[in-house]
């Protein structure tokens, strides 16, 4: 500790090993060493004592929907970043679509990355995307350091993201396969889809009926099977069918390759509470019944899921219309993403250090991270949410940091409010005051 430039202090320090009274040291952005509370400060070392206040882990939220450039009426760099370090968020995945051109190409990977250098104020990394027509564009992108690939298997939504259909997923899997990358999947089944009642207008329940849960089941069985029989690596997109979970348990079991991830909304909102009409619900796959939660948090709680991201998918206002069939499906979470998830968990009796294991560890080990983030470790970069985890507050959207204040969270009392955030060592918000971008862009 004798070179140390900064000591975060604090009674509450989650750890790998656990929570405990700590002094973390840090030296040129990295954590050095994680040693007792009352250890000498070296000559020169800068003490930040957060007192009770709990030092986590940056959280690492690998599903985020930027859509910069080509869409930053819906949310840009700027303001995505901003809101993801306002709610203690130090890294973000930004998903291929939504931004035009989609990250499909190199070409489209270094135009995304020339628009985010200079507006970052969290670290980004990059998804590439798995189109019909673009198989031999998925090594080069590799090559050029994305984190894996997102394919659909059922319409994207917009045009220039197109879905896959079984056989062009097959092909598209073998090639990722033998890179050895990581194919991320909106899994949910177009045939049962399409045969689905789609009667639109502002009723959740006919919204709900149109998506339903053996869409998601069949296009994860079919995913399944590609994986085990390519050995390949796969991982599901924000998981809301708890029919499901068997299947992926099984598949685990005989050795498939295979991760899943589920959703804040999905946890912490129930279809019960949706009412009519109010499109700031609206996801797809979509929100579920609360009987259907309680079996995703029980499959948090054993391991079949292994982690919790945004899908911060936003999108300007009038887009968000009364009219389920018609509204864009997007919910706005970023910034809230760590109290919703807070205030559901606390109140199941789980603890801080399960959140961070969902929400930072698990996140940063699935883009293969965990070398460097999700973790207050010596060897880490020193990314830091400090959090009064007792402290409650009431979502007011013209607080909120995203370009579109649109949130299914308004007026909502939640636990968990995020003092500031640290980004290598150096403090990038707090209490609202935010420094110049100081993140950087992050590759394989």
């Amino acid at each position: 500790m004798s070179d140390a430039e900064l000591v975060m202090r604090s009674t509450r320090v989650v750890t790998p090993e656990g929570t405990r009274a700590a002094s973390v040291a840090v030296t040129a952005g990295t954590i050095t060493a994680v040693l007792p509370y009352d250890a000498d400060l070296p000559a020169g070392a800068r003490l930040e004592d957060v007192g009770d206040d709990v030092l986590l882990p940056g959280l690492v939220d690998t599903h985020v929907h930027v859509n910069d450039p080509g869409r930053t009426e819906w949310e840009g760099f700027w303001t995505a970043t901003r809101a993801a370090a306002a709610g203690g968020i130090t890294t973000l995945i930004d998903m291929p679509l939504n931004s035009v051109p989609p990250t499909t190409t190199v070409d489209h990977l270094r135009a995304k990355q020339r628009v985010a250098r200079d507006k970052a104020h969290v670290d980004v990394g990059f998804w590439g995307g798995a189109l019909p027509d673009n198989v031999k564009d998925l090594r080069p992108l590799h090559d050029a350091g994305v984190f894996g690939f997102k394919a659909f298997l059922s319409p994207s939504g917009v045009d220039e993201f197109p879905h896959l259909d079984q056989e062009q997923l097959a092909q598209s899997l073998a090639e990722i396969a033998g890179f050895d990358g990581l194919l991320i999947v909106h899994a949910e089944d177009p045939h049962h889809l399409a045969a689905a009642p789609q009667h639109g207008g502002p009723r959740y329940a006919d919204f709900l009926a149109s998506r339903p849960r053996d869409a998601e089941d069949t296009a994860i069985a079919a995913l399944v099977d590609h994986a085990r029989r390519l050995h390949a690596r796969v991982h599901v997109l924000h998981l809301s069918s708890s029919d499901a979970l068997p299947l992926i348990a099984r598949a685990r079991a005989e050795g498939v390759r295979l991760t899943v991830e589920t959703c804040p909304h999905y946890l912490a909102l129930t279809a019960e509470e949706v009412p009519d009409g109010a499109s700031e619900f609206k996801c797809c796959p979509p929100i579920r019944e609360a009987a259907n939660q309680d079996l995703l948090w029980q499959a948090l709680a054993d391991g079949t899921i292994d982690c919790v991201v945004t899908d911060h998918s936003p999108s300007t206002a009038d887009l968000k219309t009364d009219d389920f069939a018609t509204a864009w499906g997007g919910i706005s979470g970023l910034q809230l993403s760590l109290p919703a998830v807070w205030t559901a968990a606390r109140a199941r009796g789980h603890g801080l250090e399960d959140v961070v294991r969902w929400m930072s560890a698990r996140t940063a080990a699935l883009v293969g991270l965990d070398g460097r983030k999700g973790a207050i470790a010596p060897g880490h970069d020193a990314d830091f949410a400090v959090l009064a985890p007792d402290e409650t507050f009431t979502v007011d959207p013209a607080a909120l940091q995203h370009r579109n204040r649109v949130t299914a969270y308004a007026g909502r009392t939640l636990y968990g409010v995020v003092r500031s955030t640290w980004l290598r060592g150096e403090r990038i918000v707090a209490d609202g005051d935010f420094t110049e971008p100081r993140g950087r862009l992050l590759t394989r």
